[in-house]
């Protein structure tokens, strides 16, 4: 059985970009996360040590956020889902979404994502 924990528009401040400005003045930047697992003897025995626990998972993406400065969203959503299926041995597969809001294109836009997909074991 697969069943899925999603993390959704968890908001950060982070200070990602290619220009200076973004990496100095920083900005709000959102995350889903799709977390798949199997969950059913923990919601069977009512056991959070029995399948993932979403507060470390956020705060685990939290700490990926402020601790370096990346260029690009992508980098960050590839970071994120790797450390994820790193750290979290219940995760079998993982689809990260990052969101940027304040994007210097010369247009409006609501936002840009980059989402990242990848399964345990894969590369």
């Amino acid at each position: 059985m697969e069943n899925i924990i999603r993390i959704k528009r968890a908001v950060f401040y982070g200070y990602h970009g290619v220009l200076s400005e973004e990496q100095n003045m920083g900005g709000k930047f959102e995350a889903d996360v799709d977390i798949y697992t199997n969950f059913g003897d923990a919601a069977t025995h009512d056991n959070l040590k029995e399948t993932v626990n979403y507060t470390n998972v956020y705060e685990f993406i939290n700490k990926l956020v402020i601790e370096k400065k990346y260029h690009l969203i992508e980098t960050l959503a590839l970071r994120i889902a790797d450390g994820i299926l790193e750290q979290f041995d219940k995760v079998n597969k993982i689809a990260v979404r990052i969101r940027k809001h304040t994007v210097p294109i010369g247009g409006y836009v609501d936002c840009v994502e980059a989402e990242v997909i990848k399964e345990k074991g894969e590369k």
